[in-house]
């Protein structure tokens, strides 16, 4: 494995029961619950342009204890400071990286950490800039409930094909939300792209 392509999504993006399928195997909340059970797939391909019952999705949202979290600008640039504290000090390269109002996607060279622990590590220095900057989607008094949803997803990347087709996706990926292109300080030009 040359490196991978980690998703995760804030709070809300992408709910066990989605219609068009996710990876949890459970539904915790019993008001979520009422809209249906967990749709678990074993699909290795993006099924964010199936379609679906946009309905029954956008009223599964409706029943979360909070709102969905869609970042700020200002909020997502923080989330990318956190994301650099996180590449230096745990030593952590990034070929490519988009932050966008309910999701992130990074492509990271392979690491000494698995990559469910890069992904925790990544969302706790995340959170961390986010109270530190005071801007925390849930900030209140105390310990704020967290802002990423659970997991995430990983696309092991074994050929340099695979790594350099994983880093345009990553990169146009704004662009196709209709934002502008992404410049991070802690993104690293892939090995063959210099």
């Amino acid at each position: 494995m040359l490196a991978t392509h980690l998703i995760f999504g804030a709070y809300g993006f992408w709910l066990p029961n989605d219609p068009r399928g996710s990876w949890s195997d459970f539904v915790g909340s019993c008001e979520l619950y009422r809209f249906g059970r967990a749709t678990k797939t074993t699909e290795t391909r993006s099924l964010a342009s199936q379609p679906h019952d946009r309905d029954l999705r956008l009223g599964a949202k409706s029943a979360l204890n909070r709102p969905p979290v869609k970042f700020t600008g200002i909020q997502a640039r923080a989330v990318g400071r956190g994301f650099a504290n996180y590449a230096h000090t745990g030593e952590l390269v990034c070929f490519a990286c988009s932050i966008l109002p309910d999701h992130v996607h990074l492509v990271v060279a392979e690491h000494r950490l698995a990559p469910d622990q890069i992904l925790t590590q990544l969302k706790g220095a995340a959170t961390e800039q986010l109270v530190a900057e005071q801007i925390h989607p849930f900030q209140q008094v105390g310990r704020p409930p967290k802002c990423f949803a659970r997991g995430g997803w990983k696309v092991y990347l074994d050929t340099t094909a695979d790594v350099l087709r994983a880093i345009e996706y990553v990169e146009n990926n704004p662009m196709k939300a209709g934002l502008p292109r992404q410049h991070w300080s802690f993104v690293t030009p892939f090995p063959s792209q210099s």
